[in-house]
């Protein structure tokens, strides 16, 4: 087992063979393809260097350049002095070694050469692997502490507000659907949700009677979850603040059809304040247009009079 690991390690760059290993290794396909030439001169005697030409190779994609280059110089020396017929080493056999011996060193620098990119590729995947395993740990981290400080946020405003049970609620659901969006966030990064939980999720804490959902069961991968979660917990944080949600008679629908891999997901805002005047474009519009372009998407907002008019359509990866 200790022989076929070492062997594995060498054949896949990972590490160098012993030099005990490498000679072996080395001799077994040496003896092997002499064998194999004793056998194929039954039909063709003059077959000198070619069946050494495999050895060449395999040795040099286990053990590395130097086994490789001295296996070359052995199996040129074991054409020209070992015969299986009564032909003799001619100055014909000797040019024919030259070309075996500029053939391997082709064959010698493409296959280190191919060890070495691949080596190199190992060392970028393994450190991209530890970056990826140091980022999620740095994520899990900020997210607990998050709602740690969501947690205490939520109790101190509570205490401060026990008297005027008004402001309170109107702080409350806020406070509520922030801390769900971060929860939805975290969850949704590494499995996907449906559609109707994502906006379950960002709506809920509203109140269930100020919206309406419309539209068939549809799972979203991981990815495109996370970046409808950043839109649509946007669209609802400025419904709460300008919105319908900030006038007792506001409501909202949101609505989406699937056709072949798109998605069309419309959000329509009415009975709210009414838009007078829009400001200049900050960061929740910049986001608004630009989550859904990974997935050959795009965002449309218009501030009507009645309200905020939203419709979105994007690229539904495979799962």
């Amino acid at each position: 087992m200790k022989l076929i690991d070492e062997f594995r390690q060498g054949w896949q760059g990972i590490t160098q063979p012993s030099p005990l290993f490498s000679a072996g290794f080395a001799a077994g396909c040496l003896v092997l393809t002499t064998l194999f030439r004793w056998g194929l001169a039954h039909i063709r005697p003059d077959v000198f260097f070619t069946p050494y030409l495999p050895a060449v190779f395999f040795v040099t994609a286990v053990s590395g350049l130097r086994s490789g280059a001295v296996t070359a110089i052995v199996s040129g020396a074991l054409g020209v002095f070992v015969n299986f017929g009564d032909s003799r080493a001619d100055s014909a056999r000797i040019a024919l070694m030259l070309i075996f011996w500029v053939v391997s060193a082709c064959t010698i620098w493409g296959v280190v050469h191919y060890r070495s990119s691949v080596a190199q590729q190992r060392q970028i995947a393994k450190r991209l692997i530890q970056e990826e395993e140091y980022r999620k740990l740095v994520v899990d981290e900020l997210q607990h502490r998050l709602k740690n400080k969501l947690s205490t946020i939520h109790a101190v405003l509570h205490q401060v507000l026990e008297n005027q049970p008004q402001v309170w609620s109107s702080i409350d659901h806020r406070l509520r659907a922030l801390a769900a969006a971060d929860d939805l966030i975290s969850r949704v990064d590494a499995r996907g949700c449906d559609i109707k939980d994502l906006l379950m999720s960002e709506l809920g804490p509203y109140g269930h009677v100020r919206f309406s959902l419309n539209g068939d069961k549809l799972f979203l991968p991981d990815k495109l979850a996370v970046s409808l979660s950043l839109i649509l917990h946007e669209l609802a944080t400025n419904a709460a603040k300008y919105g319908a949600f900030s006038s007792a008679r506001g409501l909202l629908q949101v609505s989406w059809t699937t056709s072949d891999d798109r998605l069309n997901l419309t959000w329509d805002e009415t009975e709210g304040p009414l838009v007078e005047s829009v400001g200049a474009a900050g960061f929740g519009t910049k986001l608004l247009r630009s989550a859904l372009l990974p997935f050959d998407g795009k965002t449309e907002i218009a501030f009507l009079r009645s309200g905020v008019h939203c419709t979105m359509q994007c690229r539904i990866p495979r799962s």
